[in-house]
Parts: C-alpha cells; sequence; structure tokens
C-alpha cells in the first residue's frame, strides 16, 4: 500500500518534536523575548509616568510664581527621566507661558507669549527656587500689549526694527511717527530715532511722544539671570530674545 507525503511523520531527526511544535530552548528564548518586551514597555510607561508628573508640577510652579491666567505648557525632553530625576537635574525643559502680567504699576507692560528652553534645570533642593544651568528665551509682546504699556497707538512699521507710533490730538488730527526698536540695559526695551512719517508735530503731539518714548520700558517677571540680548519688530508685535547661564528663578524677587 502507497503512502502519500502527507503520510509521512514529519519529524527531523532523531529525538526531533513534529515540526510547529517549539523545541524547549527555543520556547525559552520567546519567553525571554517576551518578558524583555514586557519589561521595557513596563519601563517606557513609568518613565512617561515620571515625565508626565514633572511637567504638571513645573507648569503648576510656573503657573503660581508668574500668576499666569492658564498653567503652561511644559515638556520634558530626555529618557529615561527616572534617572534624570535621580540625578537631580533635567537635561532639557521646555516652556511655553501666555499672558504673563507685569508687577509695576506704571507702564506695565505683560509678556503676550513667552517660550523658555532650560538647559540642567535642578530639579532638588528648595521648593521656592529653581536653578538651571543655561536659559534661551523668546518674549512676544503685541502690539495691543505694547500699545496700553505706553499709551500710544503701537503697530508695524515699513521696515525691519522699527515701529509706528501714532498720537491722536482732537484738532490736528493723527501725528504718526516711525521709531527704532532696542535693548536697553537692565532689561528694557528702547524706541529711538523718532522720525515723522504722517502729520506735523506740534508741541502737544511732541511732549505726548516725548513722554511715552523717551524713557526705555522694561521687561518684568523675568528670573535672575536671564538678560535682554536683542529686540526686533514682526508684523503682530516685538520679539525680545533673552538669554543667560545659571538663571535662578525666585517667584518672590522676579526683576
Amino acid at each position: 500500500m502507497k503512502h502519500s507525503q502527507h503520510d509521512k511523520p514529519l519529524l527531523d531527526g532523531p529525538g526531533a518534536t513534529p515540526t510547529g511544535s517549539p523545541t524547549p530552548a527555543r520556547r525559552r528564548r520567546i519567553i525571554v523575548a517576551v518578558s524583555l518586551t514586557v519589561g521595557l514597555v513596563g519601563a517606557v510607561a513609568a518613565d512617561r509616568v515620571a515625565a508626565s508628573r514633572t511637567e504638571s508640577r513645573t507648569a503648576r510652579a510656573f503657573q503660581d510664581g508668574m500668576h499666569t491666567p492658564q498653567q503652561p505648557s511644559v515638556h520634558v525632553s530626555g529618557f529615561p527621566v527616572l534617572a534624570q530625576l535621580a540625578g537631580g537635574s533635567l537635561a532639557h525643559v521646555d516652556i511655553t507661558a501666555h499672558d504673563i502680567p507685569a508687577a509695576s504699576a506704571a507702564r506695565p507692560l505683560p509678556v503676550t507669549k513667552l517660550s523658555v528652553g532650560l538647559d540642567g534645570l535642578k530639579t532638588s533642593g528648595s521648593t521656592d527656587e529653581a536653578h538651571a544651568q543655561r536659559v534661551e528665551a523668546t518674549a512676544f509682546l503685541s502690539y495691543k500689549d505694547v500699545s496700553n504699556a505706553l499709551g500710544v497707538d503701537v503697530s508695524s512699521g515699513d521696515e525691519r526694527g522699527r515701529v509706528e507710533v501714532t498720537v491722536s490730538l482732537p484738532l490736528t488730527g493723527d501725528v504718526t511717527v516711525s521709531a527704532a526698536v532696542s535693548a536697553a540695559e537692565g532689561n528694557r526695551i528702547a524706541f529711538t530715532d523718532t522720525r515723522v512719517t504722517q502729520g506735523e508735530l506740534p508741541p502737544l503731539a511732541r511732549a505726548l511722544l516725548d513722554k511715552a518714548l523717551e524713557e526705555p520700558i522694561p521687561l518684568q517677571n523675568l528670573p535672575e539671570g536671564l538678560h535682554l540680548r536683542t529686540v526686533t519688530s514682526t508684523e503682530n508685535g516685538i520679539t525680545a530674545h533673552l538669554a543667560g547661564k545659571a538663571v535662578t528663578y525666585r517667584p518672590s524677587s522676579n526683576s
């Protein structure tokens, strides 16, 4: 009687197991691989939980210190975060906040949007302070906020690095001047090199413009050690670039 090829035992030599059934050694390898995969997934999940909690704590602390209406967005970079926390320092943290109020009663200039990148942020020590080895920040100031702070209408200029400032007078109408924006000492923004671009500049208009533009306006609520580097004008507002090393943030003593 003839046997078909399918009737032959599916063996592959002495001591072999039927095809389709893994050998004990292969089963051990599968178990190890599955265990490693499960362990890795668990480690990643635990690290993500730690990062999320750190981001939430940082956002609450920033909101409490800066008195922002909403919590900022915070992103902790690098993996694993648990190892960074154990070492007491986070490699890099990005913070984006909106509508940071100014503390001064005289010409308060809020920061419309603040984007901060912190390197080497210490996670241990006093909860009232935060220290970073290096910080890069960009503060965006809308023309609406700048106008409210100066008491005149400020808008984008025709040239890079310049803005237009308009004063409205009851009898003579609007008077517009072009002014250059720049970084001044003490984390202040200066408006200089004024040029009349529309209308005539009577004594009253000049007095109003001098009062608004003569003194540079300070950026407030900034961490200690953060310094204003450059200022540029854009279509929608003024952008200030800041940087610093060994920067310390104390909620009770911001500049």
